[in-house]
């Protein structure tokens, strides 16, 4: 298992991989983390074209860990097209689930981005974005949504 970091636009990521380079986590900071090597290769180039706006789903060797719900949350979000966004009860009505259960599930994506759960809202308003509601976290949100130029 390895880390490096990489500078978005909306706040510095660390990317966590496994011993095969697989993807197993993203994950927002608050500040950039010098002890950290910068990330380069595929997964750079993939978030380089993202923020630029050239890459509209990425193409990615990942090992997302979790329950058998969550990989089929995680599978409902991964199939909204970039730009655009579904409510927490959208999907729950595809999987046959509680939006509230969503909701949990897009909580302990380890992936965002990658797996867009910034692309999930709620009925009447942005809804929440990472470990909660904090500020931080819905300014990337925010940020992530005006980049794709989603309306919500």
């Amino acid at each position: 298992m390895y880390s490096r970091q990489y500078t978005a636009p909306c706040c510095p990521l660390r990317l966590d991989f496994d011993d095969a380079d697989r993807l197993t986590g993203l994950h927002w900071q608050h500040q950039p983390m010098p002890w950290l090597t910068t990330l380069s290769g595929h997964w750079a180039a993939q978030l380089d074209a993202y923020f630029s706006g050239s890459l509209k789903a990425f193409d990615y060797p990942v090992s997302a860990q979790g329950t058998a719900f969550q990989q089929r949350v995680w599978q409902a979000i991964a199939s909204i097209p970039y730009g655009q966004v579904a409510s927490y009860g959208d999907i729950a009505k595809l999987i046959g689930s509680a939006p509230r259960a969503v909701g949990q599930a897009c909580g302990k994506n380890p992936l965002p981005i990658v797996v867009p759960c910034h692309r999930v809202v709620a009925s009447h308003g942005l809804g929440g974005f990472g470990l909660g509601n904090n500020e931080s976290d819905l300014a990337i949100k925010k940020w992530l949504l005006a980049h794709e130029g989603a309306q919500w």
